[in-house]
This record gives structure tokens, C-alpha cells and sequence, in this order.
């Protein structure tokens, strides 16, 4: 039988992988953005400057903060990959999320599983990106591959799925042109590195009103994605597997009180205080779902959360509560 022996969650943003001295990019995105969420209400960046300026945020803009910070960050994302090449799994259960990547326009699953020979990360051209996006395309892949799956996981994930009550969507195939997305990406460049592990891409619809799951949901997910794991054989007796949760944390707009609450129901294996309020679970928060489904996961291992760095980058707060934990 196969065996969940490791889990690691990672923040995935695109400031991640942006040298400190570019993060003012990021920020001037975030003033064009017009639906800023926080707290569950949507704010535009002056509303938002308005509604925190008693928080003082421009103290924590200056060049040390922010050099401070990325090294941080940096640090975490090391531990990440070390403690990946250290377990040295066989394959990878991924936990991601779609952003209009893989999947067309219109019509974005609850819940699927990619189950193909291969999939394909097919760069969007540098010139097409945000100029804030364009210092971090390195981290979601620079150049058109094939990675390694493993379809007879993929598709007993699938059957057991449904004989659990998920009713997931499954693919084999990628539409023309469309790309693995970067939050699987993100695990492939920056923590596999150079030895890429077969994988088994999960998707989770955090993003897209309004069919996301609610955190109960994931995390009931999450414990049927193990039972799913634990009765395949794989033609293999002792198959070793990782699950890897990729996004998050708090953002666009950092919210430290909530991620506060989130890695402490981590630390306590509390489902109880993982399960957040849908109106909690928006814009980039909302991949806290992805957290939330490998803890279900990996409740039998034990969490270590090696990091939380909140990257402020603008006077309203905006940024990027990153995180770095892992279950052993």
C-alpha cells in the first residue's frame, strides 16, 4: 500500500520570487486594483489606505524591512526543498489551484484531478505578463516541458473520490495551448529543482464565486484524499508519498490576526479552527483552502511551521502573509 510520509505547504505569490527591490511593483498593481478584500469587504486602495492608516504600514517599507524580509522568505523556501529532497518521496500529490491556466473562461470545477501521462507547462510570453509579474516568471517555469504523472494514482484518486462523495471533475488531457498552472509550477521550480518527482495534480477552486468549498469541505477532502492514497498498491507495497499544499496565505491584503489563526489551528491539528467563514476565503486567501485540505491530509504526521513572514509592500497593507510549514 502506498503511505502519506510527508506534507509541505508554501506561499507561491509572485513577490516570493521578485528581488526586494522590485516589490514596489506589486504595489503599484495593487493601486489600479479596484477589489482589494479584506476582512470580508472588498475595498479599493484608497478605501483601504483610509480604513488602515492608523496601522503605520509605511514604517515597514523601507529597504532593510524589505531586504530583511526576502531573505526570510528565502530562507523558508530552502528549508522547503531541503526537507523535499531529504524525504526523498516517490511521487507527489499536489494541491493547487487554477487561475484561468489550465482550465478555459467559463467553467471552473469545485474539485479535480489531473490524471494524463504528462502535463505541460507552456510559458506564457514575457511580454504578455504585468510588468510586476514579469521578475517573478522564472518561479512558474521559463520554458515549455513535459512533467512526469502518475495516471493510475490520478485515476484511483478519481474512482475513490466518488464512492467518498466527491464528485470531482478529471482530465487526461490539456486543452490547446493551455498551461499546468503556476501554483503547480511554483513546486516544480523552486522546490523540486533539479530532480523532478512524478505527480498527481489536485485542483481546489479557491478563487472563482461561486462554487469554491468551504474550509469543512476541504478538509473532509483532504481525509479522503489520504484513505484514497493508502488503498492503492501502485504494484509497489511501500510507494512513499508527498502532498504538497501550494499558495497562501493572507492577500492582497495581509491580514496577520487571521493568519495567526490559521497556523496555530495548523500547529494544535484543530479542524475546528480551520474551519474559516466563506467570506474569510477570498482573493488570494481563499488558497488557504489548499492549506486546509493537506491537514486533513496529513493529520496522522506531525506540523511544523517553520516560518511566517508578512511582506508588506504599500501603506494600505497590501502584500503577502507567506508561510512555510511541513508535516513529518
Amino acid at each position: 500500500m502506498a503511505q502519506i510520509v510527508l506534507g509541505i505547504a508554501s506561499s507561491h505569490s509572485p513577490q516570493l520570487s521578485t528581488p526586494a527591490e522590485l516589490w514596489k511593483l506589486h504595489a503599484e498593481r495593487d493601486r489600479q486594483n479596484k477589489d482589494l478584500w479584506f476582512r470580508g469587504r472588498s475595498y479599493n486602495f484608497e478605501q483601504l489606505l483610509e480604513e488602515r492608516q492608523g496601522d503605520h504600514f509605511e514604517r515597514q517599507l523601507d529597504e532593510e524591512t524589505w531586504n530583511r524580509r526576502y531573505e526570510e522568505c528565502e530562507r523558508g523556501v530552502a528549508a522547503l526543498g531541503q526537507t523535499l529532497q531529504e524525504a526523498n518521496p516517490d511521487l507527489l500529490v499536489i494541491i493547487g489551484d487554477d487561475q484561468r491556466e489550465l482550465f478555459l473562461d467559463d467553467g471552473m470545477p469545485t474539485l479535480a484531478v489531473y490524471w494524463g501521462e504528462q502535463a505541460e507547462s507552456n510559458p506564457v510570453p514575457l511580454e504578455e505578463l504585468p510588468p510586476s509579474i514579469r521578475p517573478a516568471a522564472w518561479a512558474r517555469g521559463e520554458r515549455h516541458e513535459w512533467l512526469p504523472c502518475v495516471p493510475e494514482l490520478g485515476r484511483h484518486i478519481v474512482e475513490r473520490m466518488m464512492e467518498e462523495g466527491f464528485d470531482v471533475a478529471q482530465l487526461t488531457r490539456q486543452p490547446a495551448g493551455r498551461s499546468l498552472g503556476h501554483a503547480f509550477m511554483f513546486v516544480r521550480t523552486r522546490l523540486m529543482k533539479d530532480r523532478i518527482i512524478p505527480m498527481v495534480p489536485v485542483m481546489i477552486n479557491t478563487y472563482f464565486p461561486p462554487n469554491q468549498p468551504t474550509a469543512g469541505r476541504c478538509y473532509a477532502f483532504g481525509q479522503a484524499l489520504r484513505r484514497a492514497v493508502e488503498s492503492w498498491d501502485g504494484g509497489h507495497t511501500s510507494t512513499r508519498v508527498g502532498v504538497v499544499a501550494s499558495g497562501g496565505l493572507s492577500h492582497f491584503v495581509i491580514d496577520e490576526d487571521l493568519d495567526g489563526r490559521i497556523l496555530d489551528g495548523l500547529k494544535r491539528k484543530d479542524p475546528g479552527a480551520l474551519d474559516l467563514p466563506q467570506n474569510l476565503l477570498t482573493s488570494g486567501t481563499s488558497e488557504t483552502r489548499n492549506w486546509i485540505a493537506l491537514a486533513g491530509a496529513a493529520e496522522h504526521l506531525e506540523p511544523d511551521v517553520l516560518g511566517y513572514v508578512p511582506t508588506y509592500r504599500s501603506a494600505a497593507g497590501t502584500g503577502c502573509g507567506m508561510a512555510f510549514a511541513r508535516w513529518s
